[in-house]
């Protein structure tokens, strides 16, 4: 929830408006319903604060649209108006169950795709909007964000363009790599990270859970995600862990060296629980085989924490990991698309990130430090008192 001494006595920096693409409506639908109930909530009178109409609304959620022609080309379409607000485009570009039809032929959505027709509505607003903000959850892109032999920087091109075309801020979450903000240094970049609910949602699927040095370890299971693991152990007071991947570099198999082994850097996990935070489960393999690895150590109960749940080869692995007791919950923010059968599996729990967003986007519209919103520590402290933990 936006901190109300601090919006008391600013106003906004234009009247509020979200342009949702159709590849996140149900993430933007409740994210517009907390920010509808926040500022029914306010403990103060707008008529003395706010100097903008429309602060107290019963929906913030433009209606657009990006059509398209036979020949598969597209545009991006408002259908009222949004001069002088202050916009945020939302986009899931990890959404695949999109489809279009070209030539007759139908064609799913990919990433670029969905980042052309965000382009689109960016390109629809320029000049009319007050400030122009993107919502991009996953950052498009974002595994390729660094150069090591001859290979194109798709995410910084991508960051470039969007500043180009006069995106102010770009909000993400857990971003593979966040320095690649480097691309726009004179734009804002915010990347937020899930820990709070990722632990909320834990203690509400595992009551039983002991958050101490004798019975809990943090695992992170390869060097990327050294910071999570790192942030979270010390926060919650509990030792860490770490697997490196020892790789093939001499072939390459989809686009990367195939793993040879995990190895293991830390302390013993016998009899302990333990927590794997990474930033995304992809085809799931390495992160499979981490608890594998973890369970054959002798850890009691393995859980999986990851802000974006994509399981690109289904679940048939995660069905028999769990029914072997390798794994024992899995945990992933709705903040990408996922498929029905998701919801289905006994061993998958969702952490909501819906509030989250809607504070962001308030703080960020009274335009106002996020350091608060940001950093999810006292928060994680008072959810662990109210535990007693």
């Amino acid at each position: 929830m936006p901190d109300f001494n601090q919006l008391k006595n600013l106003t906004p920096v234009a009247p509020l408006k979200l342009a949702v693409h159709k590849s996140c409506q149900e993430l933007a639908q409740g994210v517009n319903d907390y920010l509808v109930s926040f500022r029914k909530e306010t403990p103060f009178s707008k008529s003395d604060v706010i100097q903008f109409n429309g602060y107290v609304s019963d929906n913030y959620i433009v209606k657009s649209d990006c059509p398209r022609f036979g020949s598969g080309e597209a545009k991006g379409n408002y259908f009222e108006s949004i001069r002088g607000c202050d916009l945020y485009i939302m986009a899931d570009v990890c959404n695949y169950s999109l489809t279009y039809t070209v030539c007759g032929h139908e064609n799913h959505m990919s990433p670029d795709d969905i980042y052309q027709d965000l382009k689109r509505l960016i390109s629809a607003a320029t000049g009319k909007a007050h400030r122009i903000n993107v919502i991009m959850p996953f950052l498009y892109e974002s595994r390729q964000h660094k150069r090591t032999k001859r290979e194109s920087l798709d995410c910084s091109l991508a960051l470039t363009e969007l500043a180009q075309m006069g995106v102010s801020n770009i909000i993400t979450f857990d971003a593979h790599d966040p320095r690649v903000n480097n691309a726009i240094p004179l734009k804002g970049f915010d990347n937020f990270t899930p820990q709070y609910q990722f632990l909320k949602t834990l203690l509400n699927r595992v009551p039983d859970l002991q958050i101490d040095n004798k019975h809990l370890m943090i695992i992170s299971p390869d060097e990327g995600a050294m910071h999570r693991a790192v942030y979270f152990s010390n926060v919650l007071g509990v030792d860490m862990g770490m697997f490196y991947k020892r790789r093939d570099y001499s072939t390459i198999v989809n686009g990367k060296n195939p793993i040879v082994a995990h190895e293991f850097l830390g302390d013993s996990v016998e009899g302990k629980d333990v927590i794997i935070i990474d930033d995304m489960i992809s085809s799931g393999d390495s992160m499979l085989d981490t608890a594998k690895r973890l369970k054959e150590r002798g850890a009691k109960r393995v859980f999986i924490c990851t802000t974006f749940g994509l399981f690109t080869n289904g679940f048939k692995a995660f069905d028999e990991y769990y029914e072997k007791g390798y794994i024992d919950l899995v945990i992933t923010t709705n903040l990408n698309y996922r498929t029905p059968v998701t919801f289905e599996k006994p061993y998958y729990a969702e952490a909501d990130m819906t509030k989250f967003l809607a504070s962001i986007i308030d703080t960020l519209n009274h335009d106002i430090s996020t350091s608060k919103v940001i950093n999810p520590t006292d928060k994680i402290r008072e959810l662990l008192a109210k535990r007693g933990l």
